[in-house]
This record gives C-alpha cells, sequence and structure tokens, in this order.
C-alpha cells in the first residue's frame, strides 16, 4: 500500500466517523419522530460505508459488496415499518413528538 492509499484510506475512515457521529447525534437529539427516521438512515449510510471502506482494505470487495447490498435491504425494509409507525402515531395524536407518545398506555 503506498503512502496516497494510506492518505485517502485515513481521509475516508474521518469522513465515515464523522458521518456516524453525525447520525448518533440526529437519533439523540431529537423529539421529532422524523428527524430521528433521518438520523436511522444517516447512521445505515456511514455503517454502509464502513463496510465498504474495509471491503476495499482487506482486498474483498465482492464480499464487501454483497453485505452492503443486503445492509442496503434490510435498512428499507425497516424504514418503511418506521414511517408506517410514525404515520399511525400521527393519526392518533396529530403530533410526530416524542414528548406526546411517552404517555400512551396499553
Amino acid at each position: 500500500m503506498t503512502d496516497d492509499m494510506a492518505v485517502v484510506l485515513w481521509l475516508f475512515g474521518v469522513a465515515a466517523v464523522l458521518v456516524l457521529i453525525v447520525g448518533f447525534y440526529c437519533l439523540i437529539a431529537t423529539v421529532n419522530l422524523i428527524r430521528a427516521l433521518i438520523g436511522l438512515e444517516i447512521l445505515t449510510k456511514a455503517v454502509t460505508f464502513f463496510i465498504i471502506l474495509a471491503g476495499y482494505v482487506t482486498g474483498r470487495t465482492g464480499l464487501a459488496q454483497a453485505l452492503a447490498i443486503t445492509l442496503i435491504i434490510i435498512e428499507v425494509v425497516v424504514v418503511v415499518v418506521a414511517a408506517g409507525v410514525v404515520l399511525c402515531v400521527f393519526s392518533h395524536n396529530k403530533s410526530v413528538d416524542v414528548r406526546m407518545i411517552r404517555n400512551i398506555k396499553g
């Protein structure tokens, strides 16, 4: 591995960590369910980026691509189900605020 390639991989690693931090912050710091879904999307994109980066570093790009495609499919299913839950919460409470739904029982 040349020095230029190591620098590029290091920069991509730092970028992936920054995207991961942004996703965690967006997921944790918001009280809006739509913003939480966006944070979840950002978080899974960072994980996908890490998988592709790890596959490139180890030389197993085929395996990394297969794992990334599988993760994208699972991500789409999770987000569609979560969006359905958010729509249901909105239809019952007329709000997507997390503080409004914490008191729901049963």
